[in-house]
C-alpha cells in the first residue's frame, strides 16, 4: 500500500511520541504532536482531525503496512506501546515493499559502469544485500563497515530537511573538551561522513568561520525562528578538496607532503591513496616514496601514524616534528607503566637504603607542561628560580599533573597516611657550578620554632624544630625529588651512602664513613623520581656540563606536630 508524504510523517511522529516512556500521551497530546511536526516540514498550519490520528494508530496496529505496532491504551485514555522497546523503524519490511526496491535495485544497477554511477555503487550493493537477506530470511552476503552502536543517527534526517530547507536551527550541543552543554543558533550547510561518523557543517553567525560538529556530541535539535544565514563563499564540491577528513582551515593554503613508505606497506598505501592528490615520486628495493597536496590537521596525522614503522615523514618539518613528537609521546604510556613488583621494591629499598630511584614516573609531555609553567611563572612574577619555596601554594595549577596515577601509587606503597610538607623548585642554570658536601638533613619544617615541653631541638636553624627524635622521623617521613632534566654525575647528581640512614652521625663519623666508603651516583632521567630518606648522607657532585638543572624537591610525613605547631605547607595529595 503507497504511503503519502503527510501520512508517513504522522506514523513517525506518533512512534516518535510513544517511545518516549516518562511522559504520558492522550489523544489530543498526539494530535498536537502531529500537527507541530507537520508545520515543521511543511512550513504551513495543516488541519489534523481527531479522525485521521484514530484511523492513524489503527493502521500503524494493522499488518497492512508491516508495522503491526503494538499500541494499548490505559486508564481509558493514554496511549503507549506494550513493548518499551518498540518502534517502527524496527519492524520488517512488507513483501510489497520488497518488489518495489527490488524492482529500484534493478534499475540502478543498471547504470553500473557510468562514471556519475561510481558513488553510488556501495549504496546499491548495501541495498540489495538487504533485500536479499529480507527475502530469503539467510545470513548477509556483504558485511559492509558500520557502527550500530553509534549515537546522534537520529538527527541526520532532520538536519537533512533543515539543510534542504535552508532553516537555521537552536541546537545543544557538547563537545568532547566541554565541561557542560551549551544551546546556540547554528546555520548547516553541509553532512559529512568520515570513518563510520557523521558531522554536520554550518555557521554559528554570519562573521564567524565555519565549523563541524559531530553528530553523537549533539543532545538536540529544533528549529529556530532566526533567519537562515548562508555564506555564499561556501562550495560543498570544493570544501574538502585539499584537506583529509573533517578538519578543515578555508583559508590555510595546502602543503606539499612527501611520506616514505616501506616496501610491506607501500601496497596499501598506493592501491588505497591517502588522497586524490596522491603521486609517486619515486621508488627503491626499500620502497616508494609519496606526495600529497594537502593542509595539515588531525587526521592527517592520525593517517599517518596508523602505519606506525612502515611510513616515514619526509617534508614539512613541522609535520614530521608533530609525528616524531606523537611517537616518543606513544612509546611514554607504556615507558610510564609501573607495576606493583616494582613498588615494592622500592619500598623495600627506600626502607633498608635509605634511597630508591625510579625512572619514567612522569611522561615527556608532563616534563614539558612543567618546565613551561615554571618557566612562565618565574618571567612574570620576577621570582628566584633556585630555592623557590611553597611552589604548590603559588602555582595550584600543577597539583594536576604532578598527582598522576604514578604519583599515587607511589606515595601509597611507601606510606598510605603521608601528606606533603614541603614544596621547592631548584633551578641550577647552565653558568652555576655549586654543589653540597657530605651532610645529612632532617626535613621538619614549620612555621615558627617554639620551646614546648618534652620537645628539644637540635639545630638552630630557623622554623625547625623536633618533634620526635631523629631515628623516629626516618621512619615517617621521606623526600621526592622529581626531575625535570638529565641528572648525570657530569650534571651534578646526587652521591648517596645507602644505609647511612639509620642514626644521627657527629662530624668526625661523616668524615670517617665518607672517607672510606664507595657512594652510589644517583643519575635521574627527564620524568623520574629520586626518594630520599632523612638523615641519609648525601652530596652534589661538581657540575662538569653547562647543562640546567631542574628539580621540584617535594617532602613527606605522616608525623602530626603537637598543639601550636604547623606545618608551612601541609596538604594530603593522595
Amino acid at each position: 500500500m503507497a504511503v503519502n508524504k503527510n501520512a508517513l510523517i504522522r506514523y513517525k511522529t506518533i512512534d516518535k511520541c510513544l517511545q518516549n516512556n516518562y511522559r504520558q500521551w492522550t489523544l489530543n497530546d498526539l494530535i498536537e504532536a502531529v500537527s507541530n511536526a507537520l508545520y515543521e516540514y511543511e512550513g504551513k498550519d495543516v488541519d489534523v482531525s481527531k479522525r485521521t490520528v484514530q484511523l492513524d494508530i489503527q493502521m500503524m496496529r494493522s499488518d497492512k503496512l508491516g508495522y503491526n505496532a503494538p499500541i494499548v491504551v490505559y486508564q481509558r485514555k493514554f496511549y503507549k506501546y506494550e513493548d518499551e522497546n518498540y518502534s517502527i523503524t524496527n519492524s520488517p519490511i512488507s513483501n510489497q515493499d520488497l518488489t518495489k526496491l527490488t524492482e529500484a535495485v534493478s534499475f540502478l544497477k543498471q547504470f553500473q559502469g557510468f562514471s556519475h554511477f561510481d558513488e553510488l555503487g556501495s549504496m546499491v550493493q548495501k541495498l540489495e544485500d538487504h533485500v536479499y537477506t529480507q527475502k530469503t530470511h539467510e545470513k548477509s552476503l556483504i558485511d559492509f563497515e558500520k557502527n550500530d552502536n553509534l549515537k546522534g543517527l537520529k538527527f541526520l534526517d532532520s538536519l537533512y530537511q533543515f539543510i534542504l530547507k535552508k532553516e537555521a536551527i537552536n541546537i545543544t550541543y557538547q563537545s568532547f573538551k566541554a565541561r557542560q552543554e551549551s544551546t546556540f543558533t547554528f546555520h548547516p550547510y553541509l553532512l559529512k561522513e568520515f570513518r563510520n561518523r557523521w558531522f554536520v557543517i554550518g555557521k554559528r553567525l554570519k562573521n564567524e568561520g565555519f565549523m563541524n560538529l559531530a553528530l553523537d556530541r549533539i543532545i538536540g535539535i529544533k528549529k529556530s525562528n532566526k533567519p537562515f544565514v548562508f555564506d555564499d563563499t561556501f562550495n560543498s564540491e570544493t570544501y574538502y578538496k585539499n584537506a583529509i577528513g573533517v578538519s578543515v582551515s578555508p583559508n590555510l593554503e595546502p602543503e606539499n607532503v612527501l611520506l616514505y613508505v616501506n616496501h610491506k606497506q607501500a601496497p596499501y598505501i598506493l592501491t588505497k591513496p591517502f588522497h586524490h592528490s596522491q603521486k609517486e615520486v619515486s621508488r627503491d628495493h626499500y620502497g616508494v616514496t609519496v606526495s600529497l597536496d594537502v593542509q595539515l590537521n588531525f587526521e592527517l596525522e592520525k593517517e599517518i601514524l596508523s602505519l606506525g614503522e612502515g611510513i616515514k615523514v619526509i617534508a614539512p618539518e613541522r609535520l614530521k616534528r608533530n609525528i616524531k613528537e606523537r611517537l616518543y609521546d606513544a612509546v611514554d604510556v607504556y615507558e610510564t607503566e609501573i607495576n606493583d613488583k616494582n613498588l615494592r621494591t622500592i619500598a623495600k629499598r627506600l626502607e633498608y637504603k635509605g634511597f630508591g630511584l625510579l625512572n619514567h614516573v612522569y611522561s615527556k609531555r608532563d616534563i614539558r607542561k612543567l618546565k613551561a609553567r615554571f618557566d612562565n611563572y618565574i618571567k612574570q612574577n620576577k621570582e628566584q628560580a633556585f630555592g623557590m619555596r611553597e611552589v604548590l601554594k603559588k602555582m595550584p595549577e600543577l597539583k594536576e599533573i604532578i598527582i598522576n596515577k604514578n604519583f599515587k601509587k607511589l606515595i601509597k606503597s611507601i606510606d598510605k597516611n603521608a601528606f606533603l610538607t614541603k614544596a621547592i623548585y631548584f633551578d641550577k642554570s647552565p653558568k652555576d657550578n655549586w654543589y653540597v658536601t657530605w651532610h645529612q638533613d632532617i626535613p621538619i619544617n614549620v612555621l615558627e620554632k617554639k620551646d614546648i615541653d618534652g620537645f628539644s631541638s637540635w639545630t638552630n636553624k630557623k622554623g625547625v624544630i623536633s618533634v620526635c627524635p631523629p631515628e623516629e622521623i626516618s621512619k615517617n617521613t621521606f623526600s621526592m625529588r622529581i626531575h625535570l632534566d638529565d641528572t648525570t654525575i657530569k650534571n651534578g647528581a646526587l652521591k648517596v651512602i645507602p644505609g647511612s640512614h639509620n642514626k644521627r652521625l657527629s662530624d668526625d663519623e661523616i668524615k670517617l664513613i665518607t672517607a672510606n666508603s664507595i657512594p652510589f651516583v644517583s643519575e635521574v632521567a627527564s620524568g623520574g623520581v629520586q626518594l630520599i630518606k632523612p638523615l641519609l648522607l648525601h652530596a652534589s657532585s661538581v657540575s662538569k656540563v653547562q647543562k640546567r638543572r631542574r628539580v621540584l624537591h617535594l617532602e613527606f610525613s605522616s608525623i602530626e606536630l603537637p598543639n601550636g605547631l604547623e606545618y608551612s605547607e601541609k596538604e594530603r595529595l593522595v
